[in-house]
């Protein structure tokens, strides 16, 4: 069976003197990056030489990352990806449950967790990365040692596990997901074809590589493309300047970046006609703000619909299907080939179009299970269709309008009521700069519809006034009884807003 990462090696053969990755001044080529991506992967099969063994991989966005996660792929083993933005205890906690084998690990990230068993391997300074250190087993000398090696081909077939990742924690603690390759085959086909990938794509790493960003380093490597690293941790101002800067075509970014991005006093005098793709993940951003930032960002903004069990690319929402049409603007798209998208009832009928249910997914995508949880796999996989837990409603032109996760539906006086339905008539109030709505346990109304919110520098409305703006603008049974000024909403290491989190502050409240 072919690899996935066997795409990158072909077209590292057919054109080695292309530029793939670039971090600063320093530049690494497609036969450069494929001569240390083998030897790694040849000194990773010396230190465990057993096929499917795990390999964690905690680390920033450097190229000492980016090399070990390739020759995981190309030595047959299990990519674990560890967030060094996750606390001491949670990596502790994925680490005791996958025991990987070998562990490359940033030198910021060596005190936060115990490694167990596993072989530790330090990254050195490499090309312009700046989180890397020294230490007696580290990628640099790993490649000298291995140079010109090759790493052994097991026989794997597509049901074997590829990566294993675990869920982001935002509705509850973390699950390993099981992709095998043919999970990742398809995604790799499918982001290539959904968002026409060639090869004079630029993708800067902006956002984590263990998250969404990870999902476009194959594909774009496959086709001949190029990475673009950028200092750690990248700030909104300094993503602005690369992508003019190094011309990038593709960038994956959650929308409270974009949003800080938006707020940029000379966006709009920046020579964006680079980019083609800004992917926005992690979160739906604001149908208001997407209108805003189209011309921002050279009409490129685009977005696709996942989860860690079903990765990324279920959906696809090209910048042509946005522009002149603001309805669509609250859709994330429609499904893409070889990926069937339905909702469905409580008891699992399919809903006709235009009904709100759950959505289900049946796909190459969707994942194997999760690890030593079988309970937890039978729930979320039945008779090859994935429950998402989140609730949609698909047009008939197949345009799918997300309403909001199962559990975070609020019901207040016998009324449903989305949170996110809320959340995108309080956005547009010009004080608002983010905002999430919860619901919060009422004597009278059973649960109150309550919010949390940021607001712009300077800007100081009242609780009367953001709750008189959403009943003008909606029933009034959806505006919040109650408002909540923050500085700041708690966010997940990609920054997302994380409702569960802040309910919980003014739950204990």
């Amino acid at each position: 069976m072919d690899l996935p990462i066997d795409r990158f090696f072909r077209a590292a053969a057919e054109a080695p003197d292309r530029i793939a990755l670039k971090d600063g001044d320093w530049t690494l080529s497609h036969g450069e990056l494929a001569e240390r991506v083998n030897a790694l992967a040849a000194a990773f099969q010396e230190i465990d030489p057993s096929p499917q063994s795990r390999v964690g991989v905690c680390g920033y966005n450097t190229v000492e990352h980016l090399l070990a996660f390739l020759a995981t792929l190309t030595a047959g083993k299990t990519w674990v990806p560890l967030n060094p933005r996750n606390g001491a205890e949670e990596l502790s906690r994925m680490v005791e449950a996958t025991k990987p084998s070998i562990i490359v690990v940033d030198a910021d990230c060596m005190d936060r967790f115990d490694p167990g068993a596993a072989t530790v391997v330090r990254g050195r300074p490499l090309g312009g990365s700046k989180h890397a250190c020294g230490g007696d087993a580290n990628v640099a000398g790993l490649m000298a040692d291995f140079a010109g090696r090759r790493p052994e081909r097991f026989d794997l077939g597509p049901d074997d596990i590829q990566a294993l990742k675990f869920t982001g924690g935002s509705s509850g603690r973390p699950k390993g997901v099981q992709q095998t390759y043919r999970v990742w085959h398809a995604c790799i086909d499918l982001m290539i074809r959904s968002f026409e990938l060639d090869r004079d794509d630029r993708n800067l790493l902006a956002a984590p590589m263990t998250h969404g960003t990870g999902t476009l380093l194959v594909p774009i490597l496959a086709q001949g493309g190029m990475q673009v690293f950028m200092p750690q941790p990248s700030r909104p101002a300094s993503i602005v300047e690369a992508i003019e800067k190094d011309r990038v075509t593709t960038v994956f970014l959650p929308p409270t970046v974009i949003y800080m991005m938006m707020a940029e006093e000379d966006l709009s005098k920046r020579d964006f006609t680079c980019l083609k793709h800004v992917i926005i993940g992690g979160a739906a951003m604001r149908p208001a703000e997407i209108k805003r930032g189209l011309p921002l960002f050279n009409n490129a903004l685009e977005t696709c619909y996942g989860q860690t069990e079903v990765p990324q690319i279920a959906t696809v929402m090209r910048a042509r299907d946005w522009l002149g049409d603001d309805h669509r603007l609250a859709s994330c798209g429609r499904a893409t080939d070889r990926c069937e998208v339905r909702v469905v009832d409580g008891e699992g009928n399919f809903l006709p179009a235009g009904q709100a249910g759950e959505i289900v997914i049946r796909s190459d995508l969707v994942m194997k299970g999760y690890l030593d949880m079988p309970e937890a796999t039978a729930d979320t996989i039945k008779d090859g269709w994935l429950y998402t837990g989140d609730v949609a409603a698909i047009e008939e032109d197949g345009f799918i309008y997300i309403k909001d996760r199962i559990r975070d539906m609020i019901v207040t006086g016998g009324f449903n009521v989305f949170p996110s339905d809320v959340e995108t008539i309080l956005g547009q109030h010009p004080a608002v700069r983010e905002c999430v709505v919860f619901g919060l346990p009422d004597d009278k109304w059973g649960e109150s519809v309550q919010a949390a919110v940021e607001v712009h520098n300077g800007q100081t409305p009242t609780e009367d006034e953001i709750i008189q703006y959403v009943k003008s603008r909606l029933d009034s049974i959806k505006a919040p009884k109650r408002v909540h000024f923050v500085d700041d909403l708690p966010r997940s290491p990609v920054g997302k807003v994380l409702r569960r989190e802040a309910k919980a502050l003014f739950q204990e409240a």
